[in-house]
């Protein structure tokens, strides 16, 4: 160990993360902007490492539908390192995150003394998305709508095959396994999001504590405290209950000590770039760990102490809202989720709310909140007189609507390719003439309101589960439906 890589190794584990957090810009890949990129992206970025002697790049397998699957190594370290992301074909934030990182290992500029040190002490393999074929889709299974993390015992997919014989063969004494979580986790019972949650896979039902875990234990510890310091009291820890089919869990088992990221959600970051960043400041700190064996310094116990994640949160809560229905007044608490479907335009996707909660919702939190005290909730209206088409449902027309109440319009003739129409472009809710709707407030139904004062003023609109504040000079989101 020279002297500048010995220098490193004494770091802080707050300093390094935070460092490679600052410097994120430099080594971000800028070809993958969106998470809802396909192996077909990744292919040529993979290819180009093969140009860059710190690479050692190799095709390992095939998915079902016979896309190959890539390791890349690096680095000349006693401890072997893998890494795996995307086994969740829906799950792409940390397969983001090993790109920069490849970035990084490659022309690492004010980080090099910690390239080094990580080259030197530290020998990685990392497969950039082994599920291709889920990720083509956008879904969570391989081809075969096999969960690949329920198959580590049957092996019954390519891809599961894979990962065991890479793990046995490698024999690597550290294993990262990155996921995605739902962005609806808190950080215990707090309204905090869980944007990182870690999990050091428990491989038997007691939850026992050998040194290979034990050893995972404590680079999450180190981890925690690294993050502490970038997002102070949004990282989680996942449930240690014991998963017989996961491979999470198997790997720790036959030796592995196995090192679980969930990315999981931060308010208005729905690509995940921001927790892109975190994941390559989070894996660096890692690595930096155990290439100087830093782990070793703390306490296993402390990873007791981070608090579990909990599913607590709504996109939008509306808390103390007035409602008549059937004669009965009431105020209320309303939840809404909104989903993401698939879509051929845009990003890919677009978001449908709907309402999830009604009532007491005080244990529950939202990424956006209003306090609709002192107002009423009432049904979103449909605008009789048909528009002509979207290209009249103009800005200033749709600000009028809303302020009178309605939430949705019919249009004398949809287009006939409705699914070329991107809600992303409507300000409202639109449907066919002949259509008949009803906005009520419903458990599942949804999420189309006016919020009026006592005057019978609206001064807020729901509109697919979206808030509009009606009095603004204009309207910053659109995320209207076809009905």
């Amino acid at each position: 160990m020279n002297h500048f890589t010995a220098q490193v190794s004494t770091l802080p584990i707050t300093k390094v993360a935070k460092q490679a957090f600052d410097l994120f810009s430099t080594y971000k890949e800028p070809a993958l902007q969106h998470r809802r990129f396909k192996h077909r992206d990744i292919v040529p970025l993979i290819e180009q490492l093969k140009q860059q002697p710190v690479f050692d790049v190799q095709v390992v397998g095939k998915s079902v539908e016979q896309r190959d699957i890539y390791m890349v190594k690096a680095g000349s370290g006693k401890t072997k390192v893998m890494l795996w992301s995307q086994m969740h074909g829906d799950e792409p934030t940390a397969t983001m995150a090993l790109f920069d990182l490849f970035n990084f290992l490659q022309q690492p500029g004010k980080l090099a003394s910690l390239q080094q040190h990580i080259l030197e002490n530290v020998t990685l393999y990392i497969v950039p998305m082994l599920n291709p074929d889920g990720a083509e889709k956008y879904m969570r299974r391989n081809a075969l709508e096999v969960d690949l993390n329920r198959d580590a015992l049957r092996l019954q997919s390519p891809e599961a095959r894979l990962l065991k014989d890479l793990r046995d063969t490698i024999s690597p004494e550290f294993g990262f396994n990155l996921h995605d979580q739902s962005r609806y986790y808190t950080v215990g019972n707090t309204s905090k999001p869980a944007t990182i949650s870690f999990l050091a896979p428990a491989f038997d039902h007691a939850q026992t504590v050998d040194s290979v875990r034990g050893s995972a234990m404590r680079t999450i510890v180190g981890m925690n405290e690294a993050l502490q310091e970038i997002i102070p009291e949004q990282v989680a820890k996942y449930s240690d209950e014991h998963e017989p089919r996961a491979f999470g869990d198997n790997i720790q088992k036959w030796g592995t000590s196995v090192i679980l990221i969930e990315s999981g959600g931060y308010p208005k970051d729905p690509e995940k770039q921001y927790i892109r960043q975190l994941n390559f400041a989070s894996i660096l700190s890692a690595l930096h760990l155990i290439a100087g064996n830093g782990y070793e310094d703390y306490e296993q116990e402390d990873y007791y102490k981070i608090p579990e994640n909990a599913r607590n949160l709504y996109d939008l809560v509306l808390r103390n809202v007035r409602y008549n229905r059937s004669g009965q007044d009431a105020m209320l608490d309303v939840g809404i989720f909104r989903d993401e479907i698939d879509a051929p335009v845009g990003k890919g996707y677009y978001l449908r709310g709907f309402v999830d909660e009604i009532g007491d919702m005080s244990v529950f939190s939202g990424y956006e909140e209003l306090d609709a005290d002192g107002l009423t909730l009432v049904p979103g209206k449909v605008y009789e007189k048909p528009v002509n088409c979207l290209a009249d449902l103009t800005p200033d027309l749709a600000n009028d609507l809303l302020s009178k109440g309605y939430t949705t319009v019919k249009l004398e003739t949809l287009p006939a390719a409705i699914e070329s129409i991107n809600p992303l472009e409507l300000p409202l809710n639109v449907m066919s003439a002949a259509a008949e709707i009803n906005h009520e407030l419903s458990l599942n139904g949804d999420a189309n309101f006016s919020l009026q004062n006592v005057n019978g003023e609206v001064l807020y609109a729901v509109v697919n589960g979206f808030l509009y504040d009606v009095q603004a000079e204009k309207t910053e989101q659109l995320h209207g439906l076809v009905l």
